[in-house]
């Protein structure tokens, strides 16, 4: 009965951190980016930060607790989920063929590799510690510079075209400095709020694995099941988003981006942070 209770717990405090993500902290931040008139890309950037942050928690409290193995798992699940939802965006809104830009496959082969790199960690036992962090950092440093040197090289076109837009549109905004503080407010108050379910989350990670013995690579494959559910919402709300206006490419330029961020922030960032916390806290 202790058991059935603390998976329920665990199950609560895991959707709780989904849904304040979704409904709060990715919708605040996707207005934010639009009301300052950020080109897709970037909007994608901004979206595939906020969607990593139940990552972030999820990883950064599971280290805490010293189970750093049920995040190189979590990481794994999540970036591999995140390929998935992507995958099933394109197909259900008919936009495989906007994928035949060059900046965008090269985007899709980066995907690919934070997927393989830990499938190898897993593979060849390779310990998860303070040598991999800035091998970790550098990547990270290495994919940011290609994607944004191939999207300005192999995406001219629709930079153009969004450049007309941004124009257009810019002379409807009004009292920015308001909006931006208005927001950020609202992300303080979101952030702290995510810490405090975080910090239950953690206690009943701690609970599973310790007191009642449930491997650490069950408990990290549901955290990446859950934890990537914000990234589903994002894909389709992209696409949806752009065709409005007429050019499903910006779309799928927004929504790929998303996914290349996200996996490249879960793997490169949130593992790397989630080994630091793991040190302070275990050694």
């Amino acid at each position: 009965m202790e058991l059935l209770f603390e998976i329920i717990k665990f199950i609560f405090y895991s959707l709780l951190i989904v849904l304040i993500s979704k409904y709060i902290l990715v919708k605040v931040l996707r207005t934010f980016a639009e009301s300052l008139n950020l080109k897709a890309k970037t909007v994608g950037n901004v979206a595939g930060i906020a969607t990593s942050m139940p990552e972030l928690l999820s990883v950064g409290f599971a280290a805490f607790s010293g189970l750093i193995d049920t995040s190189v798992y979590n990481i794994l699940s999540s970036n591999i989920i995140n390929l998935i939802q992507y995958s099933l965006s394109l197909h259900l809104n008919k936009n495989w063929k906007k994928l035949n830009n060059k900046a965008l496959k090269i985007d899709m082969t980066m995907v690919i590799i934070t997927i393989i790199i830990p499938i190898i960690l897993l593979l060849f036992n390779i310990e998860v510690n303070i040598s991999i962090v800035p091998i970790f950092i550098m990547l990270f440093i290495l994919f940011y510079f290609i994607n944004t040197n191939t999207h300005k090289l192999y995406l001219k076109k629709q930079q153009n075209y969004e450049e007309q837009i941004i124009i257009k549109e810019s002379r409807f905004i009004r009292g920015k400095t308001k909006v931006i503080v208005k927001y950020l407010i609202y992300l303080i108050l979101t952030g702290i709020a995510l810490f405090i379910v975080g910090n239950l989350l953690s206690n009943s990670l701690e609970s599973l694995c310790l007191q009642f013995n449930i491997p650490q690579i069950v408990i990290g494959i549901a955290l990446g099941f859950i934890t990537s559910l914000p990234e589903l919402i994002t894909f389709f709300e992209a696409q949806k988003h752009h065709c409005k206006k007429t050019n499903d490419t910006l779309g799928v330029i927004e929504a790929t981006n998303n996914l290349l961020t996200s996996n490249i922030l879960n793997l490169f960032i949130v593992q790397t942070i989630g080994i630091i916390i793991y040190i302070m806290f275990n050694s």
